[in-house]
């Protein structure tokens, strides 16, 4: 019985020193600040899942990203639908092949953009933008990050960034919106400054695709 005890209060103390040496969340968003300052592009697979809002609905959609500092973003869906979205730091095209039809829009200024684009495109500050908590993690190699922003967004209530333990690099992005629902990013065979040319970020206007300007990009 007195090595039960002896093997109990052992385990007990691992337990706690565990949980006594977790950083600070702020510590590890001003780590992954840090790192991130350090990239100047990256490419990743993603999954982007939506659940909930006013039609209680869920939709999955997959694809690929690229992003170059600052401010120019690739996204391009491959399943379901096709879908492409490109940044090339002034002007952002929004093309739906299906549709025949691509929007033109001005990149929103810095005061203007949401605090979550700002920091993809290497205009943001975690730790200056956000107050920051630690959130459930999915699994034990990751850490969850509760981003909750100083000013109020017109996109989004809340973020969580989820990292990876070992590297920090970016797994998972889950945004909350004000109708009650959420749009997660898993990002998978990511991949770090592998210098991306700024043509990747070049649209051309497919031949007989209907033009629209959403405000004064034209």
């Amino acid at each position: 019985m007195l090595h039960f005890k002896c093997l109990l209060f052992f385990i007990l103390s691992l337990f706690v020193s565990a949980v006594q040496a977790k950083p600070p969340a702020v510590e590890v968003a001003r780590a992954l600040q840090q790192k991130y300052d350090r990239v100047t592009d990256f490419t990743a697979d993603f999954t982007h899942v939506y659940e909930g809002g006013v039609l209680k609905k869920k939709a999955s959609e997959r694809g690929t990203v690229q992003i170059k500092k600052p401010g120019k973003m690739r996204w391009d869906y491959t399943a379901p639908e096709k879908k492409e979205f490109v940044s090339d730091a002034h002007k952002i095209y929004s093309y739906i092949p299906a549709d025949k039809q691509v929007i033109i829009s001005s990149v929103p200024s810095d005061d203007q953009a949401t605090t979550a684009v700002l920091f993809l495109a290497g205009k943001g500050n975690l730790t200056r933008d956000f107050s920051v908590s630690y959130a459930d993690s999915p699994s034990n190699d990751v850490t969850a990050l509760r981003l909750d922003p100083r000013q109020k967004q017109r996109d989004y209530d809340w973020l969580i960034l989820v990292v990876d333990k070992a590297t920090l690099q970016i797994r998972g992005l889950t945004a909350a919106d004000q109708q009650g629902g959420t749009s997660t990013f898993t990002f998978t065979n990511y991949r770090e400054n592998t210098g991306l040319a700024d043509k990747v970020f070049e649209f051309k206007i497919p031949r007989g695709t209907d033009v629209q300007y959403a405000d004064s990009a034209r």
